[in-house]
Parts: structure tokens; C-alpha cells; sequence
């Protein structure tokens, strides 16, 4: 049994909404490819492969251990300040 575009419909569709969740972190030290980020003083290693001119003092969103844009000190702060509202 196929639909109109020759494939197996689903038994029902529904729209389901879907946020990719960026963390802010700011670079404490880079090399090459990798940075080490401080998040709310835990610090981890993530890619930097998709971004340029990367330095220490910079902040980074970061998603799935890579990050994926440079943002400012307020933009960081910003994004912060609505996690602590939804986490209450």
C-alpha cells in the first residue's frame, strides 16, 4: 500500500516541534581544532573545526561537543540568564 508519492504512509502524522539547544561557554585555551571551554566552571574539550579566529576570552555556543558560533560577552549572558528562568 503506498500514498500518492509512491511511499508506505504513517499510520498518523502529527508536527512535532524541535529546538536545538546551544550552550555558551568562553574559551580558556585553544589548540588547533579543539578548545577547552569553561561552562558555569566545568570545563570540557570541544571541536572548534567549523569556526575561525578562535581565542582565548572568546565565547562559543556550543551543541553535541561542537561549536557551532561565535557570540558576545551579553549575547553569552543573555542565554544564560533564560536557562536560569526555565530551570526556576
Amino acid at each position: 500500500m503506498s500514498g500518492a508519492n509512491g511511499r508506505v504512509p504513517l499510520p498518523y502524522t502529527r508536527k512535532v516541534e524541535k529546538m536545538c539547544v546551544a550552550v555558551p561557554g568562553k574559551v580558556i585555551s585553544v589548540d588547533k581544532d579543539v578548545a577547552l571551554l569553561d561552562f558555569w566552571g566545568v570545563r570540557k574539550e570541544v571541536s572548534t573545526a567549523l569556526l575561525t579566529d578562535i581565542k582565548p576570552g572568546d565565547y562559543l555556543l556550543v551543541h553535541a561537543g561542537c561549536a557551532i558560533q561565535k557570540v558576545s560577552m551579553d549575547e553569552a549572558e543573555e542565554i544564560l540568564k533564560l536557562f536560569e528562568e526555565i530551570n526556576g
